[in-house]
């Protein structure tokens, strides 16, 4: 069994993350994300798929997943509602002993400091885990919203590379932030 990080991580002010919870949370999620769509569609690709089906695939992944070490996916939930989604995630091409973190809010939850103070606690996990030496934070360049996180926390911003559109806000040029241990 790989160690992992924590299943329920309680932050201050009522923020909570939660490993998801398959089926269980479908209804809550497939609303989240629904409401979502159109401040998620410049940034996030995944949107042009998104429907309940797709949405309850991705959750019922997500077990096997964690169990693998391949991606840790939390619920953010505040107050006791969710409102948005982060997780550590592996990749084939991240260094080794590389970990990126991703994050993504409902628009009414946004400019809060909430994907700030979500990051910092993933950041916290991921370097609990065996291994790993940085964490990285990408996004496309003109995604300023998703850029002010990591220089918060004291990333550096680490490497441009180019990368395939995907989604249609993108430039075709990746911001690749690194925190190392």
């Amino acid at each position: 069994m790989n160690p992992s990080p924590e299943t329920v991580i309680e932050l201050d002010g009522g923020l909570v993350l939660r490993a998801f919870r398959g089926e269980a949370d479908l209804p809550e999620f497939s609303r989240v994300v629904d409401e979502s769509v159109e401040h998620l569609r410049p940034w996030m690709p995944w949107v042009a798929e998104h429907g309940n089906g797709e949405t309850a695939r991705f959750l019922a992944s997500r077990a096997e997943q964690w169990a693998s070490g391949g991606a840790y996916s939390y619920a953010i939930v505040l107050d006791g509602a969710v409102v948005g989604s982060c997780g550590l995630h592996r990749h084939d091409d991240t260094p080794d002993g590389t970990v990126e973190l991703g994050y993504w809010l409902h628009p009414a939850a946004t400019g809060r400091g909430l994907a700030t103070r979500a990051a910092r606690a993933l950041v916290e996990q991921a370097f609990r885990l065996p291994g790993v030496t940085a964490v990285e934070i990408v996004h496309d360049v003109a995604n300023h919203a998703s850029g002010a996180v990591p220089s918060r926390l004291g990333f550096t911003a680490h490497l441009r590379r180019p990368h395939e559109p995907t989604a249609p806000a993108e430039t075709g040029e990746d911001q690749v932030w690194r925190l190392s241990r």
